[in-house]
């Protein structure tokens, strides 16, 4: 079920918020998503271990990732490890699964004694040093006896020795038919780059879910309940989001605290510059110079493939790779054949201001 729209804290605090990854007050749930990942999982020959969440930055991954986690945290048979990208994938599996399992009887039998380097653990009161691989398989052994299952989740994942070594042990890992589950977030270019290394084949064949935009109705009654607004308004605010998730919590915190005070227009200046701020500036910085061409050749509607190809005087077999590029980016769609438009809310416009 999705959660109750429009509810204001008692205090008329703000509602929504810009922090990335934490789930806000106002939040319209992807439950066709988490439904599919968490049955997957819940399986009893599960057709996958492991899913990537790929987006845009703002899309929503991370709030996605941690809605799944927070449902089986609440499930008294799973363990949830969470993996910082930032730093040695094993190394850190191994400390904080240790930590997860703490006050499970019997897993940890005479106690670990973890060094503050991360290095020199002693097993079951013995003065034997083990490695982080050699400990987390132990563990994961004991809870595979007690039914015990571990999500291992990694935010906005990388490509680096590390993730190459964390992934061959994943799937050594299942190979023992230990409980282990994945799930990766990551923006298109990095998951890009990683399914297609060749020590990482597994990844490859790893479920992909692909955020799509909200839905505009849902947005629309979210703000009419929070704003207590007429219908024409919520709908042209939620048009103006185009279904982007940062978007839609941008200009819902701006028109919270300003629409009494400011007209629509000046509200619309400050929606710009967090769009900017946040999120459009990375994703600008992070295109070629003929992607920047294509972006400002498209504007801000829906724009026919040969007028585009005819001002940036490219070929449509040109145009098709760049097409395909800045779609799999989630930065544009093909609404109808022959035809693209930009899915980000304002990005031709603050674009032009890049140039």
């Amino acid at each position: 079920m999705k959660k109750p729209l429009g509810k204001i804290t008692e205090n008329n605090e703000n509602p929504f918020t810009l922090s990335f990854g934490k789930s806000p007050n106002e939040l319209i749930s992807r439950n066709e998503y988490a439904e599919q990942i968490v049955n997957t999982f819940h399986a009893k020959n599960p057709i996958s271990h492991a899913f990537i969440i790929e987006g845009i930055r703002g899309c929503g991954k991370t709030v996605l990732m941690t809605t799944i986690e927070k449902q089986l945290a609440e499930e008294k048979d799973w363990i949830i490890v969470d993996l910082n990208s930032t730093q040695n994938l094993i190394d850190d599996f191994a400390m904080r699964l240790i930590d997860s399992c703490r006050k499970i009887s019997d897993i940890l039998k005479g106690g670990f004694n973890v060094s503050v380097a991360g290095f020199g653990v002693g097993l079951n009161g013995e003065n034997k040093n083990h490695d982080s691989v050699s400990i987390i398989s132990q563990i994961l052994e004991n809870l595979q006896k007690k039914n015990k299952k571990v999500l291992i989740t990694i935010d906005e994942v990388i490509k680096d020795e590390s993730m190459k070594h964390f992934a061959s042990e994943f799937q050594i890992f299942l190979r023992k038919d230990y409980p282990v589950f994945l799930l990766m977030t990551g923006l298109y270019e990095n998951i890009y780059s990683i399914q297609n290394d060749p020590a990482l084949t597994f990844l490859l064949r790893t479920p992909k879910v692909n955020l799509e935009p909200l839905s505009l109705l849902q947005i629309a009654k979210t703000y009419q309940n929070v704003f207590k607004c007429d219908n024409e308004t919520a709908k042209k605010l939620s048009k103006m989001t185009k279904g982007y998730a940062f978007a839609f919590q941008a200009l819902g915190l701006l028109y919270f605290d300003y629409h009494k005070s400011l007209p629509l227009e000046q509200i619309i200046l400050k929606y710009d510059e967090l769009l900017d701020d946040f999120v459009y500036k990375k994703i600008w910085q992070g295109l070629s110079i003929q992607d920047k061409n294509v972006i400002l050749a498209i504007t801000d509607e829906q724009k026919k493939v040969s007028e585009i190809c005819e001002k940036l005087n490219m070929t449509s077999s040109t145009f098709s790779k760049y097409r395909e590029r800045l779609l799999n980016r989630g930065i544009i769609r093909a609404p109808q054949h022959g035809y693209v438009e930009i899915i980000l809310p304002r990005f031709a416009e603050i674009a032009n201001f890049y140039v």
